[in-house]
């Protein structure tokens, strides 16, 4: 029986997946500084190019945002629902919507709990249990009295909010590469809803999960703004975000890039906005660093913009073609390689990994701990 990957193709996905979430870091850690800061003062302070590099956010440079946070801990429960369908209980969402309890926690204790036996590897690394700048659509979904209903299309979380927090946490869906793209839209939708019920927000991370798992499969960056523009279609309320990923295209159309043209598509703090601003800024890329300095050298969320145009550019052309000097630098960057790759293992090798009567499958389960 031929193995259902090649070794080739093995090599191929791991390089798009760390590539993805190495990428989005480097770009939130760009942005990290300057979020909040207009075009004007951005370029008084670090010169006409503005920021080339990372400057000091949070007490030290590289550091990274509740953006990166938030798509690492996608990561962890996307693994564990992977896991789950051997227990015979499968509802990806529902282990999301844990994941992103747990990253709550990282915003409000001084560090792990070690009497929880729920947060595996990921949800005990100390350097994640800061607060950097976290988006209150995510904050307010995911505490208070209401924090532990899981908010679904027909009751959403916070219906009133389209804030960019659904998107940056997005890329991991479409990772998923075996999977239609119409069930990884669906997927990215039903985990907005936990945190964002307005539907520009939701379809916004639709859209941008599908425009990853293109890209992941081999295809251009167009093919997948195409693809999304074509399943956003289907939905209703869908006219925000399919204006916004047309104005990106014909920006990049337009001429030559430029900070004003990336102003034009608007700050990045909305969903819609965020996504354009991204797709843009990786369409006319000439290489990954300057895409990303594109990405994050305008007045409004640089960080997340920035995050996003990684993701892509980082799924586009994998883990090699990060900038050294960049990636040397980031914040938690063995953590993300150390995930990137579990991940790897698990939608790869995942069958092999879950036999509880083995060392390996004690061990895996226990990284990553799901209820039976």
């Amino acid at each position: 029986m031929l193995p259902l990957w090649s070794r080739a193709q093995q090599q191929d996905y791991r390089s798009r997946v760390r590539g993805c979430l190495l990428g989005g870091a480097i770009g939130d850690a760009l942005g990290a500084g300057v979020e909040f800061e207009p075009l004007e003062k951005i370029r008084a302070q670090h010169g006409p190019r503005g920021v080339t590099g990372y400057v000091p956010a949070y007490g030290r440079t590289g550091a990274v945002t509740d953006d990166t946070q938030l798509s690492l801990f996608t990561v962890d429960g996307l693994i564990r629902a992977h896991i789950r369908r051997d227990t015979g209980s499968w509802h990806p969402p529902t282990d999301l919507h844990l994941a992103y309890l747990r990253w709550a926690a990282t915003q409000r204790d001084w560090g792990p709990d070690e009497r929880r036996t729920d947060l595996g590897w990921l949800g005990r690394e100390e350097w994640l249990y800061a607060r950097r700048a976290p988006g209150q659509g995510c904050l307010s979904g995911l505490t208070g009295a209401d924090a532990e209903r899981l908010g679904t299309l027909e009751l959403p979380k916070n219906p009133h909010s389209k804030g960019c927090g659904t998107v940056v946490r997005a890329a991991p869906f479409g990772l998923l590469t075996t999977w239609e793209p119409g069930l990884v839209f669906q997927l990215a939708v039903e985990c907005s809803v936990l945190t964002h019920g307005h539907p520009t927000g939701y379809l916004a991370a639709g859209a941008f999960a599908v425009i990853v798992q293109s890209v992941a499969r081999g295809g251009t960056l167009e093919e997948g703004v195409h693809l999304a523009l074509a399943l956003l279609s289907e939905r209703q309320a869908h006219e925000e975000t399919t204006a916004a990923l047309r104005a990106a295209l014909d920006a990049v159309r337009a001429g030559e890039p430029s900070a004003e043209r990336v102003e034009a598509l608007g700050e990045g703090w909305v969903a819609e906005e965020a996504l354009a601003i991204a797709v843009y800024c990786a369409l006319v890329a000439h290489d990954v660093r300057s895409g990303l300095l594109l990405a994050v050298n305008h007045s409004g969320d640089s960080d997340s913009t920035g995050a996003i145009c990684g993701n892509l550019l980082g799924v586009l052309h994998g883990d090699t073609a990060l900038p050294p000097g960049l990636l040397a630098g980031l914040e938690g960057r063995g953590a993300i390689l150390e995930l990137a790759d579990d991940f790897v293992m698990e939608l790869v090798h995942g069958t092999e990994l879950h036999d509880r009567r083995t060392p390996e499958g004690v061990q895996w389960t226990a990284r990553y701990p799901v209820a039976s």
